[in-house]
């Protein structure tokens, strides 16, 4: 992380010994014709590239043997528990920054062009062989006309062959090309979230907005009357900007506000009711929970709770270990168990270690 985490690339070979990948070329097909997996496919042709939104049904892909063409798969840590144990070795960096597993699948000199992402990334291969061209690029010119975001002038200063179990971090911005060598080349893609500043900005004014009691009215008692009744009164700009200070100033309010944005689960996530009673036993966060906290608050799945002493170590603990012993659950006052028994019957854990 001090070396080179939004720094400079870095090429690990052998980051996972042995590796293999957990779903096979049938099953991650199957999975881009589910209409709540989000997956696309990228063609390079003579003719140039093309794009295809899913749900992708079999008969919609090309040919295996047919070169050049890209399945993506994302959000694979939300559908297959393989994926998400995988994410959770990338923990070493906060979840509010931690995003998805992407897969994709290429086939003989598949990719998706020279480009560079506005996040970091971690490019494991998982299966096949890769070549990447990386390189710091100044020119940020895109081909126009494209239905991908594909640089104009790619001026690559590295050249790496990657082989199952290496991987290749990547900073962002950083311009990076990846074309599949050999017929079954798959890759594993670690992404990261990066909030934009003005639409974290409008998401949190919204939120807060919602819970700012202020039953205050504007008043304007010395106002003279007027030649140019469509001109703005400057007053009813002063008040605008003094409501806006007055909501900002509620830090309980903007804390809450950021926990719940931060773990809001994503539009295609929906939880499973569970099929057995609440027992206070071990349980484990389901792998689509998104469960974060500060010094005052708990945040699970896009709601906030204040918290303190005991119950709020137990919360955090779960938060930062994703589960929880029987023997912590059943020390657990009256109020936290009432609360994980409800989180429960919501389908955001489930009982036992391995559930």
């Amino acid at each position: 992380m001090r070396r080179h985490w939004q720094k400079k690339p870095l090429l690990i070979r052998n980051a996972l010994p042995g590796f293999k990948p957990f779903l096979s070329r049938q099953q991650l097909f199957a999975m881009a014709a589910d209409e709540a997996v989000e997956s696309r496919l990228i063609v390079h042709q003579s003719k140039g590239w093309t794009l295809k939104q899913g749900p992708l049904a079999r008969t919609a892909l090309p040919p295996i043997k047919q070169p050049r063409w890209t399945l993506l798969v994302q959000g694979v840590d939300l559908h297959v528990n393989a994926a998400h144990e995988l994410l959770q070795r990338f923990r070493f960096v906060p979840d509010a920054r931690l995003d998805d597993l992407m897969i994709s699948w290429a086939s003989d000199g598949g990719g998706v062009g020279p480009h560079f992402d506005s996040y970091d990334v971690f490019l494991l291969q998982a299966s096949g062989q890769r070549h990447w061209r990386i390189g710091r690029q100044k020119d940020l010119t895109l081909e126009e006309g494209m239905p991908l975001k594909i640089l104009s002038n790619f001026e690559p200063e590295e050249e790496h062959l990657l082989n199952p179990g290496d991987m290749l971090y990547l900073p962002p911005r950083w311009a990076h090309d990846g074309v599949a060598v050999g017929d079954d080349c798959m890759t594993y893609s670690v992404g990261f979230r990066v909030p934009q500043r003005g639409g974290l900005a409008g998401e949190l004014l919204q939120r807060m907005a919602d819970d700012f009691e202020d039953a205050t009215l504007y008043r304007d008692p010395s106002q003279p009357a007027t030649a140019t009744p469509a001109a703005m009164p400057p007053a009813l700009e002063a008040f605008a900007v003094d409501a806006l200070q007055r909501l900002l100033a509620e830090r309980q309010s903007l804390a809450c506000a950021l926990g719940e944005v931060m773990t809001e689960p994503k539009p295609r996530v929906w939880f499973e009711e569970p099929e057995t009673n609440w027992a206070p036993g071990a349980m484990q966060l389901d792998r689509r929970t998104r469960m974060m906290y500060d010094q005052r608050h708990v945040f699970i799945n896009g709601e906030s709770l204040r918290a303190g002493g005991a119950d709020a170590r137990l919360m955090r603990a779960l938060a930062d270990e994703r589960c929880l012993s029987a023997a912590q659950v059943q020390r657990a006052s009256t109020d936290a168990r009432a609360l994980l028994q409800d989180w429960f019957e919501a389908g955001w854990l489930h009982a036992g270690p391995k559930a």
